[in-house]
């Protein structure tokens, strides 16, 4: 789509002879916003005159003020790559690149970067590098730092802009349902997204409190990221602030969702691994699913323009028609992940640093936690601060109390879940008994289950249980208890490794929480995807996971 001069233009621009320079060959390539002539050395991106709502391109000062923004803000993720923007000019009946008469379109001027150094090209080698990985999650973290933020940009994370950004993918979207989209997939993405926002105001105030709003690339995928003396990151969103402007989330939920889409999720997992060492930010993985969700329906949106557009052969129309449903199936998966809900076993020996790490799960994931030593004493109405010495496995400790408490646990985690709540469960659970108790559970309730087993030596162990003389402990075990203790508590056998993590608590609490937050999101996205597998209109015509 352009107009009759642009056409003429772009003819002009396959000629090898309209460039200044010495031109072999030009391959050109396509977008539903724009023209690029690859020139061998060179790459020149035109913009066509379209408004779509969301960017307006329609006027030749709007498409030169847009370049000129391009190459400003290209720059930050790049070295020596965004040259120049150069006019096309018209005289005496031709078309010139920087050369005489009166300007009539503009180009962004590009170095252009050999495609055996991109991310794409790599990976489909299977040459992408650990190395790479790690220098790509430091670039990307020394990026959002120094990028913009507070002010104006911060409310570009707020649940209502977030809001209104899901809200117009979908009214954008609508008009290709039942054509070219599903239905079915269509209305369970965008009810899942609705459903979110609605419960979740306290996690994108909590991600704007901590700074992780601002000025960030956009359109973060393998095909726009390039190794080559450096980590060179091309082709930001420049027409939009809006989809600039946001949760370094969801910038990073692009990048993950476009390594899902091309088969590489343990790429992605390491990437985000990498990144969350580098920054701190592991409340990151809160909203990865929910952004990645969006960011899949923005790619299918994407696709249905340009089939709109129209001007594709059957070959290519068939491919994009093919990468849009597959878009979808991503986007319900990915909704499906974030709507299912969890249950999280923070367990282990007495003093063994449980409660710290459920009390900071607990504020991460913005859910209520029980604690067991809590719901003992309340079961018999004594008070949290109430300190008992009694002998072990009797009074409120014994078998029965025990059970009791266990039992009202699941109770309390029943209570939220009706409520459309994950929940922590911050007990002892030495017993395989209990244990097996919320395997049935999360079973019966059709939730994810997640044990936590915190570990530390016995030394460090007697340590804390030592402290706990002098201190207001809310737990009554004490040293003298740990030799029995130690007898009772059977090993995990029972719990397998799709629910199981291990941590060393000697280990700082924030190194303790990544790893919790890290792997825990590996194994929640394991158990639903076998849930989803069981669900046909989840799965793609070509029988692709």
């Amino acid at each position: 789509m352009g107009t009759p001069r642009q056409s003429k233009i772009f003819e002009a621009m396959q000629r090898p002879d309209f460039y200044p320079h010495p031109v072999t060959a030009v391959d050109e390539q396509e977008t539903h916003i724009s023209k690029v002539f690859l020139t061998g050395h060179y790459v020149y991106k035109v913009k066509k005159p379209v408004n779509l709502g969301f960017l307006d391109f329609t006027t030749l000062r709007k498409r030169k003020h847009f370049c000129e923004q391009e190459v400003i803000l290209n720059r930050r993720l790049t070295q020596d790559v965004y040259l120049d923007v150069v006019a096309i000019t018209h005289k005496d009946g031709q078309y010139h690149l920087a050369g005489p008469g009166i300007p009539v379109e503009y180009a962004v001027k590009m170095r252009q970067l050999p495609e055996e150094s991109s991310m794409f090209t790599l990976l489909q080698e299977g040459k992408l590098d650990v190395h790479v990985l790690e220098d790509l999650a430091q670039a990307l973290a020394a990026f959002y730092k120094r990028a913009s933020t507070g002010g104006s940009i911060s409310s570009f994370g707020s649940q209502e802009i977030v809001r209104h950004n899901c809200e117009e993918n979908f009214t954008q979207t609508e008009p290709f349902v039942g054509t070219i989209l599903d239905e079915q997939q269509f209305r369970l993405v965008r009810d899942a997204t609705r459903s979110f926002l609605d419960r979740t105001g306290r996690i994108f105030q909590h991600r704007i409190a901590s700074g992780k709003i601002r000025d960030c690339h956009g359109d973060l995928r393998t095909g726009h990221i390039y190794f080559t003396d450096r980590v060179q990151i091309i082709d930001c969103i420049e027409f939009n602030e809006r989809f600039r402007y946001g949760d370094v989330a969801s910038d990073l939920a692009f990048l993950a969702m476009d390594l899902d889409f091309s088969g590489y999720p343990e790429v992605a997992s390491d990437l985000l691994n990498a990144y969350v060492h580098y920054t701190d930010d592991q409340d990151v993985f809160t909203v990865l699913d929910f952004y990645k969700c969006y960011r899949a329906v923005v790619r299918a949106k994407v696709n249905c323009f340009r089939l709109e557009q129209g001007g594709l052969n059957n070959k290519e129309k068939e491919t994009l028609l093919n990468e849009t449903h597959r878009y979808m199936e991503l986007a319900c998966r990915y909704a499906t992940r974030f709507c299912r809900k969890a249950v999280w076993v923070v367990c282990g020996m007495p003093a063994s640093g449980k409660s710290s790490i459920a009390a900071k799960l607990a504020r991460t994931l913005g859910v209520k936690v029980f604690n067991s030593d809590i719901v003992r004493k309340q079961l018999f109405g004594l008070q949290p601060g109430d300190q008992m010495d009694v002998p072990f496995e009797e009074g409120i400790y014994s078998k029965e109390a025990t059970s009791l408490t266990y039992e009202k646990l699941l109770m309390l985690a029943h209570e939220e879940i009706k409520q459309g709540h994950s929940v922590i469960l911050d007990a002892t659970y030495s017993r395989q008994q209990h244990r097996r108790e919320v395997i049935r559970f999360a079973k019966d309730m059709d939730v994810n289950v997640i044990f936590v087993e915190c570990k530390c030596p016995e030394a460090e162990l007697k340590k804390r249980l030592l402290e706990r003389k002098s201190g207001s402990a809310v737990s009554d075990a004490r040293i003298h208890h740990l030799p029995q203790l130690k007898l009772r508590f059977e090993p995990l056998n029972e719990v397998g490794s799709e629910m199981h993590i291990c941590v060393n608590t000697e280990k700082s609490l924030g190194e303790n929480l990544q790893q919790v937050l890290c792997r825990g999101y590996i194994l929640e996205c394991r158990q639903t995807e076998r849930i989803i597998q069981k669900i046909p209109q989840y799965m793609s015509e070509s029988g692709e996971s």
